[in-house]
């Protein structure tokens, strides 16, 4: 298989091209342009089978895929931050519609102020629209999951579209090796499209005119039904690229160390690379800690987690995003699976890196230790929403909200 070095979003391009994608609609926002302007590139020099379609504005660029998704093409699009803000109304339509669709987001903060770097408040901004959403911690996942997002999304048991997130700039601009597969292994291995239905002038079909009550609740149903059983689809795709293409994730989850561990880390995204460097420190200095990286928050992988921490004596989250008046996404959704054995752990959950924050290695091997340490020493440590700053801005900004409040 050739290796290319890469930019994530490029990376996004050449797996889209691969998966022999027909249509792409385009509307540029920072970091997410140089995709589009990567695959409008590959159309106009022949490259790629594909109609490019331009167009106004960030929800008109998800209308349009969505439109020619039910006319029975494969469809892409990607966007970020704001952008996907402006779609946040047919992001609903796409997963209540059941129509297979691809869509990549390069996470990045939401203003005011305006901030261009990465966290993760817009990509789960969309955790209850119905989409199936990954997020890719390095450039060589970035382009196997785009790839496999299309086997998974449409794939019959699921039928609902999938977003794929890359971190903003980390990712999206920074280049690195990515093994790609040649065309005719993509296409023995990645089956030709397959959807619910199919519009078109000659058909009698319609989507999203009025429904009864029975029917809306049903069809509701039917999407989280789908999310359940899309958890198997998730593992069997992984399974089988592993199979095919030598690179194998995990499923919904990466375990990293997690085999002896006593205590866990629960991350997601690029900087789970910084957290297994300091999870290394940790154990290289006694410390009994492994790691669970997050690769679906959509659907949320409850059997992974409860598998894993169930046992522990301490686990730990970090969040690059906030539900304001509540917690970091991360910490709610796993105290949430672990129900009654959240009450016999130590918990923290962090949140860090917001609007691209750095945290380097040594700072989240400092956090995990003053946990692990404290919970050794006093017992049982609950404590849902640590705000975490590096070293250097201690002296400048308070650590916790209650400090910001007196």
């Amino acid at each position: 298989m050739p290796v290319k070095t890469l930019t994530g979003n490029k990376a996004v391009a050449y797996a889209a091209r691969l998966a022999r994608v027909k249509v792409v609609s385009a509307y540029p926002i920072t970091p997410q342009t140089t995709i589009v302007e990567t695959l409008a590139s590959m159309i106009e020099h022949g490259e790629m089978d594909a109609k490019m379609i331009r167009v106004e504005s960030e929800h008109s660029a998800l209308a349009a895929a969505l439109g020619a998704a039910s006319a029975g093409v494969r469809a892409f699009t990607a966007t970020s931050s704001h952008g996907l803000l402006y779609m946040h109304e047919v992001v609903w339509w796409t997963a209540g519609a059941r129509v297979p669709l691809v869509m990549a987001i390069v996470t990045r903060a939401i203003g005011p102020p305006w901030n261009i770097h990465v966290d993760h408040q817009d990509i789960w901004d969309q955790r209850d629209s119905g989409w199936l959403i990954s997020i890719a911690e390095s450039n060589q996942e970035v382009f196997d999951l785009t790839v496999q997002a299309f086997r998974i999304s449409e794939d019959e048991r699921v039928y609902l579209p999938m977003m794929v997130g890359l971190d903003g700039f980390i990712l999206s601009h920074t280049v690195a090796p990515v093994d790609m597969p040649e065309q005719h292994e993509i296409d023995e291995w990645l089956p030709e499209r397959k959807q619910p239905y199919v519009i078109t002038p000659e058909t009698q079909y319609v989507m999203g005119n009025l429904a009864t009550d029975e029917d809306y609740y049903m069809m509701r149903y039917s999407i989280q039904a789908a999310m359940e059983a899309a958890k198997d689809v998730i593992k069997e795709v992984d399974k089988s690229f592993g199979e095919n293409f030598g690179r194998s994730y995990g499923g919904l989850v990466e375990r990293y160390r997690v085999e002896d561990a006593k205590y866990h880390v629960i991350v997601a995204g690029s900087w789970a690379g910084d957290a297994k460097e300091a999870v290394n420190i940790l154990r290289d200095e006694g410390y009994p800690v492994g790691l669970l990286r997050v690769r679906f928050f959509r659907p949320w992988p409850t059997e992974d987690i409860v598998d894993v921490v169930g046992s522990s004596k301490g686990v730990i989250t970090f969040d690059r995003s906030v539900s304001f008046g509540a917690r970091g996404h991360l910490f709610m959704e796993t105290i949430s699976s672990l129900g009654p054995l959240a009450g016999k752990l130590s918990v923290r959950g962090v949140i860090a890196g917001l609007g691209g924050v750095d945290v380097p290695a040594e700072e989240f091997a400092m956090v995990i230790r003053e946990f692990i340490d404290e919970v050794e020493r006093e017992g049982q440590v609950y404590d849902p929403a640590y705000w975490h700053l590096p070293s250097q801005y201690r002296d400048m900004y308070p650590s916790r909200v209650e400090e910001v409040v007196r």
